[in-house]
């Protein structure tokens, strides 16, 4: 399994523990994407407000504005695949959830911020993995498919409403 490195610079509400929650999540994600499994993979989550993330999407996107989550892979899609079982270990990424994003997108679809964070990293740790829902609608429909998957191994309904579990 991969290693979460995880920080949380921004006093997220309590409960849940959100160290606990990443962890299911990623073990959701690595169970539909198994090349997610390796245990050299390390991934960074930053748990930040609004503020921070808009500094980081402005700066490596050149989107002045918050986001619900941002991913950074470091490893193209190929070496993923190609990275063997044995080594040092190998830093797949950074993702960092922006909380007043995450909490308002939460009561827009009525769910909890919990559920709504737990999305957001599979859909995240996806995106490092090289999953692409901007590529094109078959390429879209499979993430979502991955993420539907993931998430109802954690008990969470499909958080797009619209598929069949």
């Amino acid at each position: 399994m991969m290693s979460l490195e995880i920080a949380l610079e921004t006093p997220w509400p309590s409960p849940p523990a959100w160290e606990a929650l990443a962890g299911s999540a990623a073990s959701a994600a690595a169970q539909v994407a198994p090349e997610l499994a390796n245990s050299r993979l390390s991934i960074s989550l930053l748990f930040a407000d609004d503020a921070e993330v808009q500094l980081l999407n402005a700066e490596w996107r050149g989107k002045n504005k918050p986001t619900n989550v941002l991913s950074f892979p470091m490893l193209a899609r190929e070496e993923l695949l190609d990275l063997g079982g044995k080594g040092v270990p190998v830093l797949l990424g950074d993702l960092a959830l922006a909380l007043e994003t995450c909490a308002r997108e939460a009561g827009e679809k009525g769910i909890s911020l919990a559920d709504h964070t737990a999305h957001l990293i599979v859909h995240g740790l996806l995106h490092l993995a090289g999953y692409d829902h901007e590529t094109g609608p078959e390429d879209a429909a499979a993430m979502e498919a991955l993420e539907i998957k993931a998430l109802a191994l954690m008990g969470i309904a499909d958080p797009y409403g619209d598929h069949e579990q």
